[in-house]
């Protein structure tokens, strides 16, 4: 058995479903110490965060990543228990092998292999790990990006080992993200009875109007790099459950994946604008969960096309598809991001499952990656 395997077992069998950690990072930290990296707690509420750095000179490369996982849902439906790593057809199942403790475990194998081989390398290595990236993620990378941020640390490199993969390992790396905001609307009704609608105001049909135009509106067209901006609603709700009752309230969630041809403001102002031309009462909260964000080119892509290349044999496509990750805490810093990391098909369903040769394959591309990048 590899040592990706053996690792990427340990921390599956740990539930840690987040914010948990259930001593994953323990367990990084008596491997990764033994290498001299210098290990930091950044702890904040109920969010466990960990800093290991090796070296005090720039370049620095931090590979990003996650402890925590999703909730494993029906375990009736599972065809393993979701925390006991099972091997069927050459795949590692369990939650979170793909997301995201595959990659994690291959950070730390292509590590220990190439600081045996180059102790003396150039630059400094960070490992960035959190529980807090499933969740809210407000006490996690975020918090500690501000940490290092006031004493001027700055991470040259990110590579975040998000499943970015599609077909087949390595042939997607994503080299930015579309921005995710939050929409919470309640619009404001008068209760009553179904049969005197004069003397009640039903929020639903006064909104019905605007949540047409809502969807129907073309927010951009994108560019060369992103895909239209994308509205979708998520939830509505309302009435009290009884057919004869005009409800009081209506409270609609949506989301808008954006690309860089927007911004936060300029969303809430159009949204506004529409909601205020209909005659209803509402109150409308917002969060940004991040902005878009993109690495257009430099070092870190470059090591990566290289480094795919030379493991694989086959070149591989950038791409700024699918949802956030953390790298969108690290954008902002100056820093190039790029995420690399299993086939993403299974991440958070039923059976969700890594590839067991493919974690080998993974593990020697980040390795190939940090002597493109560290070794002059």
């Amino acid at each position: 058995m590899s040592d990706t395997l053996t690792l990427l077992k340990d921390l599956v069998r740990r539930e840690s479903v987040t914010p948990e950690d259930a001593g994953c990072q323990d367990v990084l930290v008596e491997r990764l110490s033994k290498l001299g990296f210098k290990e930091e707690r950044l702890n904040f509420d109920d969010t466990q965060n960990i800093w290991l750095r090796r070296g005090e000179t720039k370049p620095l490369l931090t590979f990003l990543g996650h402890t925590d996982v999703v909730p494993p849902g029906p375990l009736d439906r599972w065809n393993s228990p979701p925390f006991e790593p099972t091997i069927r057809d050459g795949k590692l199942y369990g939650r979170g092998t793909a997301d995201m403790k595959g990659g994690v475990a291959c950070f730390i194998t292509a590590l220990e292999r190439f600081i045996a081989k180059h102790p003396e390398h150039q630059g400094s290595i960070a490992l960035m790990i959190t529980s807090d990236e499933e969740g809210i993620a407000t006490n996690g990378v975020v918090k500690v990006v501000e940490v290092l941020e006031k004493r001027n640390e700055k991470i040259d490199w990110c590579l975040v080992g998000e499943p970015s993969s599609d077909k087949k390992l390595g042939d997607v790396i994503r080299v930015g993200r579309r921005g995710s905001l939050c929409a919470k609307l309640t619009v404001h009704g008068i209760q009553g009875h179904v049969a005197y609608p004069e003397i009640a105001e039903n929020p639903i049909h006064a909104f019905a109007p605007a949540l047409k135009e809502l969807t129907d509106e073309v927010w951009d067209k994108g560019n060369a790099f992103f895909p239209p901006t994308s509205l979708q609603v998520s939830n509505i709700n309302s009435g009290s459950g009884a057919e004869n009752i005009i409800p009081g309230e209506l409270e609609i969630q949506f989301n808008l994946r954006f690309c860089t041809e927007l911004d936060e403001e300029t969303i809430k102002q159009r949204t506004t604008a529409i909601f205020d031309k209909y005659n209803f009462k509402y109150d409308l909260q917002w969060r940004l969960s991040g902005n878009p964000f993109l690495t257009e080119g430099g070092a870190l892509i470059d090591a990566a096309h290289t480094a795919i290349k030379k493991v694989t044999g086959f070149e591989t496509m950038d791409d700024t598809g699918g949802g956030t990750s953390d790298g969108r805490f690290i954008a902002p810093t100056g820093a190039e991001v790029i995420e690399l990391g299993p086939l993403n098909e299974s991440i958070h369903k039923i059976n969700e499952n890594v590839g067991v040769e493919d974690l080998e394959v993974l593990s020697d591309i980040y390795e190939a990656m940090l002597v493109e990048l560290l070794v002059f």
